[in-house]
Parts: C-alpha cells; structure tokens; sequence
C-alpha cells in the first residue's frame, strides 16, 4: 500500500500551515467557515440596510434608521462561507523529468511530477485544516482521476494514494482538460493548476478562460525543472524524447541561444495571458524550497486580499 506521507514534506507544512488560503474572488458556500460568499444572511459582517417585508426577523430591525427616518429597515450581513479547493495535477510523460542528483534506483530524486505533488498536499492539508473542502483531478491528455471535494481530514489519505501512483506515459493536452471541468465543476471554488504547462500557448489560455468565464478563481503553478530554464548541457547529448517525441542526438551548444529564446517567450506569454485574465500565476522551480515557495504565495494573497 502507498504512503499515506509519501508528498507530506514536513519542511513544506511547517512554513505554510499557520497561514490562511483565502479566497481572492467571491466564492459559493453552504457552511459556516472563514470565506465570504455572495449570498446575503444574517452571520458575520455587516452589508447594507434594506426595506422591512413581512416574515423577517424583527430582531434585525435598525432601530436608529427607524428614529431617522420612521421606517423599518432591516440590516443586512454578509456569510462567510468554506471554499472549496480544486487540485489539477498534471500526471503527463513530461512531468517525469528531473536533473536532480540520481538515487540507487538510478531516478532523479526531484521529479516535476514529485514536486508538483508536494505542493497539493501541502495546500491540501492546510486546506482541511482550515475545515474548507479539497478535491482533485489528475490528467494527461483526459482526465484520468476526479475526487469531489471533502472537508473530511480523512480525504486526505486518498488525495495522496492517488497522487502515489505516479505520472503516466501520455502527452498533456490541457485546453480539453480545462474545457471539461469548466462544465463539470459547477460550484465555483478555487482551482490550483500544477503542471509544466507544455502544451500550445493558445490552447492554455482559451482554456483557462472558460475556467474564468465560469466565475472559478484559478491559480496557475507551473513547475519547472532548473534545466528547463537554463540549458545547461555542453558535451554531444542524447535528449530521451517524452510525450511520444523521439531520440534526438545532438551539439547542445548549437541549440542553446534558440532554446533559450523560445523558452523565455513561452513563459512571458503564459504569465502575460494569467494576469490579463486575473489569474494569480507563479513559477516553481524544483531546485527552490518548496516551503518557502508556497509561504512566500500565501502571504502574499493574504496581505492582497487585506
């Protein structure tokens, strides 16, 4: 059976877990927790007056606006609500890659997809310990796992034996994916993308829209090998083709200035098309502590939305 702590790095926890993951946008709710929701009530926070109808509770009548102006108006107030937290990890061919020192296994020891996986249990888990809701999907070119969302501590376990099982040997193709639960997440929530991203520029960002257009909150996290970045390789290289593209033995040096190019454009872009559609975007590198990644996001959001 798996460890249930294989991706529980407690370096990571440890930095994230006194912090609170609030929601930046409105998001819907039915239980009592720490999030504001759209629907008005009578909770927490005080909204707005509006004119007494028959059947409200007399006890919210503003007495003051009564002796002003000799009408009942009663107070609104604003809900506070759980949110619920979507992970959407990316499980593709890709995400196996890492250049990290090699274990006795002969595997990097810092895959993307180990990384990645790190991070949504360490949001997971402060998640549910802030009693809001966790769900997940896992994905290559479909989706290939889909857990709806609990605010039971228990959930936990079965986020990270699914997480376990590892990345498969297929290709990303994210615009359907986020196509798909653009229709089949109706609730709004939250929605952490993790995943290198490599896919059609184009592609990624009509499907993030249909996120937005859906009212979600998204956060995009794309995790990236330090390689990926900088191109270090010198000598005659055999690069292993991932996502069904082959062999190709070749001088790096000849490739690198194009690489890097090509690269440095994609990842402006990508951020570029996050922010214009207000989508908090944030590149994690695998040779970065993740603790101090995911600190460094969350007091951010939390100073934001104060």
């Amino acid at each position: 059976m798996a460890d249930t702590h294989t991706y529980l790095d407690p370096l990571a926890l440890a930095k994230v877990r006194s912090l609170e993951l609030q929601a930046r946008l409105i998001v819907e709710g039915y239980l009592s927790g720490m999030h504001k929701s759209p629907y008005h009530g009578f909770s927490v926070e005080f909204v707005e007056h509006r004119e007494y109808v028959p059947g409200d509770d007399l006890k919210h009548l503003d007495w003051k606006v009564y002796g002003r102006l000799g009408r009942f108006y009663v107070k609104q107030y604003e809900e506070e609500t759980n949110l619920n937290l979507w992970l959407l990890v990316d499980n593709s061919e890709s995400m196996r890659y890492g250049s990290g020192p090699k274990g006795a296994s002969g595997q990097p020891l810092v895959r993307k997809y180990d990384y990645a996986s790190m991070a949504a249990a360490a949001l997971a888990y402060l998640t549910l310990h802030q009693q809001d809701g966790i769900g997940l999907v896992t994905y290559d070119d479909a989706v290939r796992t889909f857990i709806r969302p609990s605010s039971q501590i228990a959930h936990l376990k079965q986020v990270v034996n699914v997480l376990n099982r590892g990345p498969g040997p297929t290709r990303t193709r994210l615009a359907p994916i986020f196509h798909d639960l653009a229709e089949r997440i109706g609730r709004r929530a939250i929605l952490l993308v993790l995943s290198d991203c490599f896919d059609e520029l184009d592609d990624i960002l009509a499907g993030l829209k249909h996120l937005r257009h859906k009212r979600h909150e998204v956060i995009v996290m794309q995790v990236l090998d330090p390689a990926e970045l900088t191109f270090p390789f010198n000598e005659a290289t055999l690069f292993k083709g991932l996502e069904q593209y082959p062999e190709l033995l070749t001088d790096p040096r000849s490739l690198r200035e194009g690489y890097l190019q090509e690269i440095e454009a994609f990842n402006a872009g990508l951020q570029k098309g996050c922010l214009m559609q207000n989508i908090d975007f944030v590149q994690l590198r695998t040779d970065n502590s993740l603790g101090t990644a995911l600190a460094a996001y969350l007091a951010h959001r939390l100073a934001r939305s104060r």
